[in-house]
């Protein structure tokens, strides 16, 4: 049923909705982990599949650890919104008589737990997203993804995920289901949009995890929290009964995809999506292609940078594309270090399209919501007077020396409908710029490169530092796919920062502003020994439609490091939330 009413109103429906979860989690069937558990949790999700075919295990047995694990993860973290345990467990309980009488599993992902982000509409169950206005008014049907999941016999829902208010940052947090922390440490966000997903598969609380990418709501939670993440090409997997507070929105294209613990689980995720029919043909722009198994060349040819040219990469995040090229090479593969261009137009170009309405829809279904930091910036910075935007301008440039700064207050105000064109026909434009400025001219497999210019940010840096999502914007404008790979661990030793970061930029091409508050004043925000042990990736990009060899190259990657041996993977994380 649908509300009304002011800030009081709110309060009441935050209040009933989190002690209806917390009812739900605390009368749980299995709320506590037992050591028999533990080989379910350290199994990725092809060996619950194996197991199960093989008669050792049981979905049920598969589901239960699950579950537990799924409430610790939570209780650690704050990472769950709706909860589906009950429906999760006659499910499995199905597939198991349904094995006993046939011997036959029902499709490649038989038993395997999957969780979804909060947008994914599951029948009877709300897809808040994060607003009290989208509460108490259930999904009458599922996602499509949702059903196409269950129809290979997976698992869920097993728990519904947070998300940012709007899901327009990468930060996770919003009025309605509180804040959700890193597993490494509480101090820290797990990262956003699809930030309860990456909490939740961190800590094992699910086998497979589902979620939409718009400029990093894939890539950035899964870095931040040390799992595997695929970004795939627009279509690839289809987005029907998703939620938005922007639909309709098109001038940067979102898509859905996996989030896991290995990259054989994502392999074997996309090997049973890609290609399925979307019966209720809610997605329009879903394209059905099948999985294409790619032949990679022994010698591959990667292409590499180590900053994105707005804000220098920290010493870890460094270092982290410095290991993976070296283990590369060890193995006979070409490494380039590359140049790609101004990034600086593509985030510009970015902005503009995003503010064009001055966030007018994106923040509509607010109502008595109190609007979080994250969107402060971008939303009334979209709507400041002609006047006071021309001073913003020149202070910017005339007394803090940031060009590129001033240029993102000049992109990001509200638009008519004839420059919003242009500054599309300008984003196809770049996408023309960098096929030809970097695939073509290189003629490269891949490219290794950092997620962000820092591992993690701690709780509020978002609204300070939120243009730091150029460096997986630029592949949501260009429409690459990509995968997130954790590489290593930050060092408090090896990745403190000396001069080289300290000094303010000298190039015009870097952000004065962004960088001193990352690595300048008495509290940078990249701090190597308060982010001791917390995981660094990189992104492993690919032309657009070669999804398949984007998993491959990761498998390459991988291999290279040396596997899960590294300290990631299924269990990797065992241990107490760092505060």
């Amino acid at each position: 049923m649908w509300f009304s009413g002011g800030q009081a109103t709110a309060k009441a429906v935050t209040e009933q909705k989190q002690a209806e979860r917390e009812r739900l989690i605390a009368a749980a069937p299995i709320n506590s982990l037992t050591p028999n558990h533990e080989q379910y949790l350290k199994a990725g999700a092809h060996e619950i599949v194996s197991q199960i075919e093989k008669g050792e295990w049981t979905a049920r047995q598969v589901v239960e650890a699950y579950i537990a694990q799924a409430v610790a993860a939570h209780r650690a973290t704050n990472c769950v919104t709706e909860v589906l345990f009950d429906q999760a467990l006659k499910r499995a309980e199905e597939l198991d008589a349904q094995f006993a009488s046939t011997k036959q599993l029902v499709g490649p992902l038989h038993g395997v737990p999957f969780s979804a982000k909060s947008q994914y509409d599951v029948a009877n169950f709300d897809t808040t997203v994060g607003f009290t206005t989208w509460t108490n008014r259930p999904a009458e049907s599922n996602a499509v993804l949702i059903d196409q999941l269950r129809s290979l016999g997976a698992i869920g829902p097993i728990v519904k995920t947070n998300v940012p208010q709007t899901m327009l940052a990468f930060e996770c947090k919003n009025p309605l289901w509180g804040r959700s922390t890193n597993p490494y440490n509480d101090k820290y966000t797990c990262g956003g949009s699809t930030g309860g997903e990456g909490a939740l598969l961190a800590m094992d609380g699910s086998a497979i995890g589902i979620g939409s990418d718009i400029g990093g709501s894939l890539r950035i939670p899964a870095a931040y929290c040390g799992i595997y993440a695929l970004k795939p090409s627009f279509g690839r997997v289809t987005r029907g009964g998703t939620r938005s507070s922007n639909e309709g929105f098109e001038a940067v294209k979102a898509v859905a995809g996996p989030m896991t613990r290995n990259v054989k689980d994502l392999e074997l995720f996309c090997q049973s999506i890609f290609g399925l029919p979307d019966d209720k043909q809610l997605d329009y722009s879903y394209v059905p292609m099948p999985y294409r198994t790619p032949a990679l060349p022994k010698r591959l040819k990667f292409g590499y940078y180590t900053a994105d040219g707005f804000a220098k990469a920290a010493p870890a995040c460094r270092r982290a594309v410095s290991e993976t090229i070296e283990a590369l090479r060890r193995e006979g593969h070409e490494c380039v270090e590359i140049e790609i261009p101004d990034t600086t137009e593509y985030l510009k170009t970015f902005l503009a399209l995003v503010s064009a309405d001055g966030f007018e829809r994106l923040i509509r279904p607010l109502g008595p919501d109190s609007m979080e930091p994250t969107l402060m910036l971008p939303v009334y910075g979209a709507r400041i007077p002609y006047l006071i935007r021309k001073l913003a301008v020149w202070v910017c440039e005339r007394f803090l020396g940031d060009s590129i700064f001033a240029d993102l207050i000049r992109a990001s105000r509200v638009k008519s409908v004839a420059e919003t064109v242009d500054w599309t026909a300008k984003r196809n434009n770049l996408n023309a710029l960098f096929y030809e400025m970097v695939w073509n001219k290189y003629q490269l497999d891949g490219i290794i490169c950092p997620v962000q210019a820092v591992p993690q940010i701690p709780h509020g840096g978002a609204a300070e530092v939120n243009s730091l999502v150029i460096s997986t914007v630029l592949y949501n404008l260009v429409d690459c796919p990509v995968g997130n790979i954790p590489v290593t661990h930050v060092d408090a030793t090896r990745d403190q920062l000396t001069e080289e970061w300290t000094s303010p930029p000298k190039s015009e091409s870097r952000s004065v502003l962004i960088e001193n508050r990352l690595y300048g004043g008495k509290e940078p925000m990249y701090d190597p020994v308060k982010m001791d042990g917390m995981p660094v990736c990189v992104q492993v990009v690919g032309r657009k439609w070669e999804d398949e060899k984007v998993i491959a190259m990761m498998s390459v990657v991988d291999d290279a490091l040396g596997g899960l041996d590294r300290g990631f993977g299924p269990r990797a994380f065992a241990g107490q939330v760092k505060s």
